[in-house]
């Protein structure tokens, strides 16, 4: 049902604190979970499937792919870069894309 303090319906801070579910977590669900314009409707089950596949096993995968590809091109190591010119224009551009990401995030958006 929709939350409601004053009923006792929901997850409020106290008890997310209570799970023992690290912050981290519950911050991951709830920007993921999170709509622009309407309410959003929690469940256990789905903050468990979401923290399994989505938390874990995408970016566990993608950090072990990571660390596989260091390890069996470069021994282990991430080599210095050296920025050629095309480099420095992609880094400007992914600069300007997170600097709107996060005014879109700071707006909830």
């Amino acid at each position: 049902g929709k939350f409601s303090k004053s009923r006792g319906v929901g997850v409020f801070g106290d008890m997310a604190k209570d799970t023992g579910i690290p912050a981290d977590i519950w911050r991951f669900y709830l920007l993921y979970l999170r709509p622009e314009g309407q309410d959003s409707a929690f469940s256990w089950s789905d903050l468990l499937l979401k923290n399994n596949s989505e938390l874990l096993n995408n970016l566990g995968n993608f950090i072990n792919r990571a660390g596989m590809f260091v390890c069996k091109f470069f021994g282990g190591t991430v080599p210095d870069m050296v920025l050629t010119p095309d480099d420095k224009r992609l880094l400007a551009r992914v600069t300007l894309e997170l600097r709107q990401y996060h005014q879109l995030l700071e707006k909830v958006r």
